[in-house]
């Protein structure tokens, strides 16, 4: 049995097919297909407030082909999802017709609901009963965090500050102190906070940070110190001397920026990435529908 997942974002759309194991009365997935589209709907939803009819057609396309692609992997259910972009474009509801057409039964989701979704992807695993955490998934439009302590969860938070939000110069500084006072006044009860960051940033920041070796969390200095080697380079050296991905080679730093703020205020030790996100945490939720 195979579920699949479609995470459309700020940045890329996702598709995610999973072979679906039973064991006893354990049911878990296995990764079997990722397929990443890097529409960047964020440019035309957080400058113009609307998905533009080329960027469109292209989403609409590309859903077709997912459908296309879940037909032949025999995929027996899925769950699609849109964030941040899809919220704020004026033609979003439009949009989703026209996906629906194609095949595909989309949800616009909160940012709430996203957090939700992506914590569902088994990140409780871990979670120490005895220590405090700050969860942080950064996305292309906006950054959702949640805390933890012993094992249960206190408050959660999504504010409209992203990688492609402030590349196209759509953050502004009032929401940035929001979101510093929000984890400062949510962590400072707590002697000690550790973090867990989810999203493609953070997982190939961590990649980077490990040598592509076994993970360990990365601290506060480890970070700042990759930052500023990712930042010496140009846009241009990040793609060709590093080997970035052209899409991720941009965002990758406004993400380091959030997650170093966030750490700073959140007063982080560590964050440890599980490599995780929404399109795992759509097919958990699959799974645990249907038991």
């Amino acid at each position: 049995m195979r579920y699949a997942a479609i995470d459309i974002g700020s940045n890329a759309v996702r598709l995610l097919i999973a072979d679906i194991i039973r064991n006893d009365d354990v049911v878990s997935f296995k990764k079997n297909t990722l397929v990443r589209v890097p529409l960047r709907l964020g440019d035309d939803a957080f400058i113009d407030h609307r998905i533009s009819q080329s960027k469109g057609e292209d989403l609409v396309k590309t859903m077709a082909a997912f459908r296309n692609l879940m037909d032949v992997y025999k995929v027996s259910e899925y769950m699609a999802c849109a964030t941040s972009a899809m919220r704020e474009a004026a033609n979003g509801s439009s949009l989703l017709r026209e996906i629906s057409d194609a095949g595909i039964d989309l949800r616009i989701i909160d940012g709430s609901e996203e957090a939700k979704i992506i914590y569902n992807s088994h990140i409780e695993q871990h979670l120490n009963n005895n220590k405090a955490y700050l969860y942080i998934d950064v996305g292309g439009g906006s950054t959702e965090v949640s805390v933890f302590a012993d094992a249960k969860w206190i408050a959660s938070a999504s504010f409209n500050i992203g990688t492609i939000r402030i590349l196209d110069n759509q953050d502004s500084e009032e929401t940035w102190n929001e979101m510093r006072t929000w984890v400062k006044t949510h962590t400072q009860a707590f002697k000690a906070v550790y973090g867990i960051g989810t999203g493609g940033n953070i997982n190939k920041l961590s990649r980077l940070a490990n040598n592509n070796k076994e993970d360990k969390p990365i601290s506060f200095a480890k970070l700042k110190s990759l930052y500023e080697y990712l930042s010496s380079f140009s846009l241009k050296d990040r793609i060709n001397v590093l080997g970035l991905n052209q899409d991720r080679a941009d965002v990758i730093i406004p993400a380091c920026e959030i997650f170093l703020t966030l750490m700073k205020y959140g007063r982080l030790r560590q964050v440890i990435v599980p490599r995780v996100g929404l399109a795992d945490g759509i097919i958990q939720t699959l799974i645990d529908k249907n038991g």
